[in-house]
């Protein structure tokens, strides 16, 4: 658990930094970019919690992981906060599958964001093909199915 928040707190300054630049005030997903440290804190929250079962577990675990990992479709290390829009994608998609396999209570009451996350979610899904091209976004979807 101290990893995923030290992981945690690091990308919440980062992310930061990059919003108060002046690429990152101007960039069209900014807003969006925004979320990415709130939507990990709810996946590492949420696969903590009991009531969460172990298949929604598995998959929140390879969302977390994807997170963590440098090696992902858009890493990071290259594109910087711009590269966490597949890691937000796949978060948006497993809570979304969390929300319609159980219950959106279980998922809003570990958000710590701003706005109402279902709200979030399904903006963020809406567009996602936009963000990261439809093509890649189609390759994820099967990946976490």
């Amino acid at each position: 658990m101290e990893k995923e928040m030290d992981f945690y707190r690091k990308l919440r300054i980062k992310i930061a930094d990059w919003i108060n630049s002046e690429t990152g005030q101007k960039h069209k997903y900014a807003d969006y970019i925004l979320l990415v440290p709130d939507f990990f804190y709810l996946l590492v929250k949420l696969a903590m919690d009991k009531e969460v079962s172990l298949d929604n577990k598995a998959k929140l675990g390879m969302a977390i992981a994807y997170f963590i990992s440098p090696i992902d479709l858009l890493p990071e290390a290259f594109l910087g906060p711009i590269g966490y829009l597949d890691d937000l994608a796949i978060s948006a998609y497993v809570l979304n599958g969390i929300i319609n396999n159980s219950s959106p209570e279980i998922v809003q009451k570990h958000w710590a964001g701003d706005g109402d996350v279902l709200q979030q979610i399904k903006g963020i899904l809406s567009k996602t093909d936009q963000m990261i091209g439809s093509g890649l976004w189609q390759k994820i979807k099967k990946a976490v199915k």
